[in-house]
């Protein structure tokens, strides 16, 4: 480095600096903290030291400063990489960069461009150590951009949409999994938010109870939005209409959240203070000598992102949906509802720009991948398929009996589930229930199916109205909606037969 060269250095050196989300970062640190969810923990190799070693420091501190958390760790992530590989070269020189993209597959060729935006950004700060020919070089570069779309044009079973079908049981499951205790009511927000709105985790637990707010009947959620390189943590935002279930019981949890920090400070929330608490809140940074107001600032008692991922992989487990494609409980993340709101949308004939607002991206550059070949995973069921496919969806939860004496509440005639052909089955609950029989009953635990009922005919009226539905619409999108019902029914009806076959050969 030549005399001039660190006069530039030394007055830019600086000691230490506010990441973009309020967190005071020391530079010489080995650890730095950018805000609850990013944390960089240095560990380049031996042989970035000295003034290179100094420079990246100093400028992934101005990425720290002026970019988003997430953006500056992914960079240095990929610095990281790009050191690793270089070993038996000069850093930063044209023959390590030549080398390094050599190295990479074609798929993930993309990572050269943030490290050529990070070396721009070097050069223009004016730090020491990148040679001009480098940048003179990789300027002159085409660079491929990151793959969009394989899981869901390729319409994945592990990690593309969810079919109808799948997304059908996944709901009624949650639901039915947090009426029966075995999901807690924040674990049932996590999941009921993903699958209804198909935002990110980061959203979520951004969100305060004051985003939640209701206009005429139509209830909101004011969404904070992510993802934005430069944005600053909820500078900006947009609104999402819900569903009132939803807004039901995510007033439940604002409620939960109030209650449990009335508990933790000894004396009632009011105020304003109630609508700045966050929806999904923390407690591993809570001081309670200190201004609950000013720790409300910033995000420090807002969750994890981690937390919704875990609790993700936590709610698979216990709702054990099983895909009719793969016969096994299919994986649950923000992305598989996300990538399934876009799909849908775009079956519905929805263009780019309704699709891109629906899932809050800046521009239109992914929301092509929707409207681009996509599949048509709807198939026409008829009677066979059906038969053959309901043993692998488990959509029928109840318990078959041999005949009304048999069953829970079977002394109770109001307790009868009927339909055009006749008694059907049992109902096993005691508590009120407004759904339409015997439709939703197939798909409810607590349906008894009676062995000599008239399944077949029931299977048969829906598949009739599904073929007429598509006859009259031609939308098939429109007569699948009861598809997961129709499965259930045939399974009622596939195991009521093995059932009266084992007792004939008894």
């Amino acid at each position: 480095m030549t005399v001039d060269e660190g006069r530039v250095f030394a007055q830019y050196e600086q000691q230490e600096f506010v990441s973009k989300d309020g967190y005071e970062v020391s530079i010489a640190s080995d650890h730095w903290r950018l805000n609850k969810d990013q944390t960089i923990n240095f560990s380049l190799p031996s042989w970035v030291a000295g003034d290179i070693a100094r420079s990246f420091r100093q400028v992934l501190a101005f990425y720290g400063q002026t970019l988003s958390a997430i953006y500056t760790s992914a960079t240095y992530a990929r610095l990281k990489k790009y050191f690793e590989h270089s070993k038996d070269f000069v850093l930063f020189s044209p023959e390590s960069f030549i080398s390094y993209r050599d190295m990479l597959t074609k798929k993930d060729e993309y990572h050269l461009s943030p490290i050529r935006a990070f070396i721009r950004t070097w050069i223009n700060l004016g730090y020491a150590g990148i040679p001009s020919e480098t940048l003179a070089m990789m300027e002159k570069w085409r660079i491929k951009g990151n793959e969009k779309g394989y899981a869901v044009q390729s319409m994945c079973p592990e990690d593309g949409p969810f079919t109808d079908i799948e997304m059908g049981g996944i709901v009624s499951e949650v639901v039915e999994c947090y009426a029966s205790g075995r999901l807690k009511l924040r674990d049932t927000c996590y999941a009921m938010t993903l699958a209804m709105t198909g935002r990110r985790p980061v959203q979520l637990v951004s969100l305060k109870i004051k985003d939640l707010f209701s206009v005429g009947g139509r209830y909101f959620i004011n969404f904070p939005r992510a993802k934005q390189k430069h944005g600053e943590w909820r500078s900006k935002f947009k609104k999402f209409e819900i569903v009132e279930d939803l807004w039901v019981l995510l007033q439940s949890q604002a409620k939960a959240v109030k209650l449990s920090f009335e508990e933790r400070l000894g004396w009632e929330v009011g105020g304003d203070l109630v609508a700045e608490l966050p929806l999904f809140h923390t407690f591993h940074q809570f001081d309670t000598t200190q201004s609950l107001k000013s720790q409300l600032e910033g995000d420090f008692l807002h969750a994890r992102v981690l937390e919704v991922n875990e609790t993700m992989r936590s709610v698979k487990g216990v709702v054990g949906v099983i895909s009719e494609r793969t016969g096994a409980v299919p994986n649950m993340n923000a992305y598989r509802f996300r990538y399934t709101l876009g799909t849908n949308l775009a079956r519905e004939g929805r263009g780019e720009y309704i699709i891109a607002e629906a899932l809050d991206h800046t521009d239109i550059q992914s929301a092509g991948i929707y409207v681009r070949n996509i599949p048509d995973i709807v198939k026409r069921i008829d009677k066979a398929v059906a038969l053959q496919v309901a043993p692998i969806a488990q959509a029928f939860l109840g318990l078959i009996v041999k005949d009304e004496t048999k069953a829970r509440r079977g002394e109770d005639r109001s307790s009868r589930v009927c339909s055009a052909g006749g008694n059907v089955g049992t109902c096993g609950s005691y508590g009120f229930c407004g759904a339409l029989a015997p439709i939703a009953c197939y798909t409810c635990s607590h349906f008894q199916p009676w062995l000599d009922g008239p399944h077949e005919l029931v299977l048969d009226d829906l598949l009739r109205e599904r073929d007429s539905v598509r006859d009259t619409t031609g939308d098939l999108k429109i007569a699948s909606v009861n598809d997961r019902l129709i499965l259930a029914v045939s399974n009622v009806v596939t195991r009521c037969n093995a059932m009266k076959s084992e007792l004939a050969n008894v």
